[in-house]
């Protein structure tokens, strides 16, 4: 028989009295499980937050999954938390709570605060630690000048399942260092400054892509350890590259070991299923009204931030937060207090999100894929914002498609989609994304949605990456995209890397490096990336041609870059676009370039010539080659 619960508590009053107004932040420090030495014995200290159970005891590999033999103890203090230590158990025990609830049913649920899992499709927790012998200070002591928003940020969204598989075994999932070695040299060579995960906490369903978490506070088993996941993170770090996690605090499944009526109540969701239930994700949305579900989330958040060394976190699906009516229909959802469609729960965690993870970590950064025209989503919450570092252009992202989808003949009836993003565009701090969700469920991969035969395809995906890096806001780029993947997105396999064997597909990846090379070396494309300062429409109007020039501006004007596109396949040779100064100027980047298996249609000085010309005192005139994107700039000031 194994031994008894003893009777042991890391809470102090003060811990309770934080958890229950909201303001707990570090749960996972108290929560879960851990190995402790209580009274010079060694075992596994529990708690778990189940307030409306009747019964909770732990069950696991020691003690044949018996739901008798190690029941918790409730504190007296009516917060709802069962605690209690088993002496002689280690890291590596399998376990579950098992939950007696006040209608009499009998659950078995999955640790919330659980740091590791066993491997889908079995459920239970694992007792672990976070203990790692980081190496990346470097790094750390310096992140905040690579987090800045004045810096370039460029970023490289993947899969891990999917990115790539074992080349002798295409079902076998690459585990964290094994994607460590060879992710870390791929986004060296392509210039990116950041890799953002889709979301790794636990999931029981791969297909979700990682959505419909389970395990908050556990990366997935699928691919290794926690400190397999440390070591990944950690070389990228000692690379200079900076990590990202997608972060779900929108729903979560209804899966039996889950949060869902977690003690037999709904705890962590809304009972009312016109706020708690999910109509399109079939699942469940987090009750942001009450204090311990915030302590939770919040919890979670600094948790990854904390012990992964984190350095920034996308939130998914904030519109789904913010709005009562959401993907429902009339009759479906019930209004605020005001009678307005607001979650204001939703807004109120935002801002206590956003204040809790840069008051506790400055120099990371938090990105809102926000679909809406909320207001202030990237402004402070003293400014009345919602308190996110960056927001995702989803806009821009749809009008730029919808452009470059059409035939060039027909372009110049959708000319405004590409001059409408400067209107509201510095409204917020906006990052343009070429995500996930734009190459699967019947879109097209990036390289599919262009027009033409595939000579033209390929050169209308040069010129769309040639215009997103130098267009205002950081970027972000979903895998298979920076080489020019043929076919939609599929989790269940590894991306075509047998593609790269071609010349048209080494001439996108070529081109993309160069591109975030380009991004990372002229501050005008990063340094005012947010202001109207650092942008100006030089030719907005040339419907009928297809082009478009502006200017990209950055603290010193010696630095300012001309950007010229002509997004239709006819040459136009000596075309004249104004430019600021007098002098040579010099193209430093053309994405028709032969090196990118473009038709090599350049020109590399021009001389500024004294003709008014779009507004500008002087202009040059240069050739401007099919389907391209040209930067020209300044080489040298008339004395």
């Amino acid at each position: 028989m194994s031994e008894p619960v003893t009777a042991f508590s890391m809470f102090s009053e003060f811990d309770i009295a934080l958890f229950r107004s909201g303001k707990h932040y570090k749960l996972y420090e108290k929560l879960g499980s851990r190995t402790v030495e209580v009274d010079g014995e060694h075992g596994v200290y529990f708690a778990v937050w189940a307030p409306n159970a009747n019964y909770v005891s732990v069950i696991g590999d020691f003690n044949g999954w018996n739901s008798a033999e190690h029941p918790l103890m409730v504190r007296w203090d009516e917060s709802g938390i069962w605690e209690g230590f088993i002496p002689n158990l280690s890291n590596g025990t399998h376990y579950k709570y098992h939950i007696g609830t006040a209608t009499g049913e009998k659950l078995e649920k999955a640790d919330p605060f659980a740091i590791r899992t066993e491997l889908p499709p079995r459920t239970a927790s694992i007792v672990d630690t976070t203990w790692y012998m980081w190496e990346d200070q470097d790094w750390m002591d310096r992140r905040y000048d690579k987090n800045a928003l004045d810096k370039p940020f460029s970023v490289y969204e993947m899969h891990i399942g999917s990115w790539m598989r074992d080349p002798a075994d295409p079902e076998r999932f690459l585990n964290y260092r094994e994607v460590a070695e060879r992710l870390v040299p791929y986004l060296q060579e392509m210039n990116f400054t950041h890799v953002e995960f889709m979301p790794i906490m636990e999931h029981p369903y791969y297909p979700s892509w990682g959505y419909q978490i389970t395990g908050y506070f556990a990366c997935s088993s699928r691919y290794g350890s926690p400190q397999d996941f440390m070591y990944l993170i950690e070389a990228l770090h000692q690379a200079e590259i900076g990590v990202i996690l997608d972060w779900v605090p929108s729903h979560f499944p209804g899966d039996a070991h889950g949060l869902y009526r977690f003690d037999g109540s709904h705890l962590f969701e809304h009972e009312d299923p016109r706020k708690g239930y999910h109509p399109d994700w079939k699942s469940y949305i987090f009750n942001y009204g009450r204090n311990e579900v915030r302590s939770f989330l919040i919890s979670n958040a600094l948790f990854w931030l904390d012990r992964y060394h984190v350095d920034g976190l996308r939130v998914d699906a904030v519109a789904s937060m913010l709005y009562l009516d959401y993907s429902r229909n009339h009759g479906e959802w019930e209004p605020n207090v005001f009678g307005g469609n607001e979650n204001l729960d939703a807004v109120q965690f935002l801002k206590e999100f956003n204040e809790a993870v840069y008051t506790n970590f400055p120099s990371v950064q938090t990105i809102a894929e926000e679909s809406t025209s909320w207001p202030g989503v990237s402004r402070p919450t003293y400014q009345g914002g919602l308190g996110f570092g960056m927001k995702w252009m989803m806009g821009w992202m749809h009008d730029t498609l919808a452009y470059f989808k059409e035939d060039p003949i027909n372009r110049k009836y959708a000319h405004d989609n590409m001059t409408f993003g400067t209107v509201y565009g510095f409204h917020e701090n906006f990052m343009l994304p070429f995500s996930h969700d734009e190459v699967v469920y019947g879109k097209h991969s990036m390289h599919y949605k262009m027009p033409g035969d595939d000579w033209q395809r390929i050169a209308n995906l040069r010129a769309l990456y040639a215009y997103m890096f130098t267009f205002l806001g950081t970027k972000l780029l979903f895998m298979g995209s920076e080489f020019g993947q043929t076919a939609e997105w599929n989790v269940d396999q590894s991306l075509d890397w047998h593609l790269l064997d071609y010349e048209p597909h080494q001439g996108i990846k070529k081109l993309v490096s160069d591109l975030n090379r380009l991004y990372r070396n002229e501050p005008a494309l990063y340094e005012k990336a947010f202001s109207p300062e650092g942008f100006q429409w030089i030719e907005m109007g040339a419907r009928e041609e297809g082009v478009f020039a502006f200017l990209r501006k950055g603290h010193d004007a010696a630095n300012d870059l001309m950007v010229v596109l002509n997004l239709t396949p006819v040459v136009r040779r000596n075309f004249r676009v104004g430019v600021p100064f007098l002098g040579e100027w010099e193209s430093i980047f053309n994405s028709d370039d032969p090196i990118y298996h473009g038709s090599g249609i350049s020109q590399s000085i021009v001389n500024a010539e004294p003709t008014y010309w779009m507004h500008c005192d002087q202009s040059i005139s240069i050739d401007l080659p099919p389907l391209a994107g040209l930067v020209w700039k300044r080489k040298s000031k008339v004395k």
